[in-house]
């Protein structure tokens, strides 16, 4: 009994290895075209009701790979045989990345007018396919875990209220995300500089939320369309005001927060 015991966590051990694994080859290699989770609802706005025009996605997110590989109609493999399954899922990614070809994707076709021509994706090993199945198959079960492990500390909402109220000041929440491009290049190319410091010090109860981590405070998780980077302005008594989602200029950042000093 304890040899099995053993063996099982042995098995769990090498499969959370090899999802972390597939999360990291994910993040290098696709996630510059390949955004963040963004919830179904406000995906199904965006192609069904807005026609691309909410987010202009020229690829899906790595929720609608994950749906697309494991739950679509058109989803790969058999459910309840996982070794071929996954099997299966290694070949179709060697397949389709080293040579892409839309009229091979596995993409609703009412959403594939809207993609991009994808490159190819050359140079991953086998055992790099095997772990990006993985970091597929159990991408779903994942997202849950980090969903319910999402606490917010009430604690430092308490802090930034008493703050914001000493100084009279509204606060602005920094949604973002580690695995968001646009938030580290406006981290690098906007909120870094010391004059755009500045002028959120001297204005705003500054506040930075990584959404894979912390639930949003304030009940702002009510408004949020699910977007990183995301901006929120928020009166100093905790009540939403407005918020500002995508990436944005220095000059374009700066008026956001002149204009909410009114």
């Amino acid at each position: 009994m304890i040899k099995i015991l053993l063996f099982c966590l042995f098995l769990l051990v090498n499969l959370n290895a090899n999802y972390k694994e597939g999360e990291v080859i994910f993040k290098n290699k696709c996630s510059s075209c390949h955004g963040d989770f963004i919830a179904v609802n406000t995906l199904k706005e965006n192609f069904f009701e807005k026609n691309n025009k909410l987010l202009n996605l020229k690829a899906p997110t790595v929720n609608m790979l994950a749906y697309a590989i494991m739950d679509s109609p058109k989803k790969i493999g058999d459910p309840n045989d996982e070794d071929m399954r996954q099997t299966e899922i290694e070949s179709y990614l060697k397949s389709y990345l080293e040579k892409p070809d839309k009229f091979n994707s596995i993409c609703d076709d009412h959403i594939l007018k809207f993609y991009d021509t994808k490159k190819a994706v050359l140079g991953l090993s086998g055992e790099d396919y095997t772990n990006l199945a993985i970091f597929f198959m159990e991408y779903k079960n994942n997202l849950a875990k980090t969903q319910e492990n999402k606490e917010l500390v009430l604690n430092d909402e308490t802090l930034i209220l008493r703050k914001a109220q000493k100084e009279n000041k509204k606060i602005i929440v920094y949604a973002t995300s580690k695995s968001c491009f646009f938030c580290k290049k406006m981290d690098k190319e906007v909120l870094s500089l010391s004059d755009v410091k500045k002028k959120i010090d001297e204005n705003y109860v500054y506040m930075k939320v990584d959404v894979d981590e912390t639930k949003l405070p304030f009940e702002l998780q009510k408004v949020y369309k699910e977007i990183t980077p995301t901006f929120f302005i928020v009166s100093k008594d905790g009540t939403y005001i407005k918020q500002y989602p995508g990436s944005w200029t220095k000059s374009d950042f700066l008026e956001i927060l002149k204009e909410n000093l009114k």
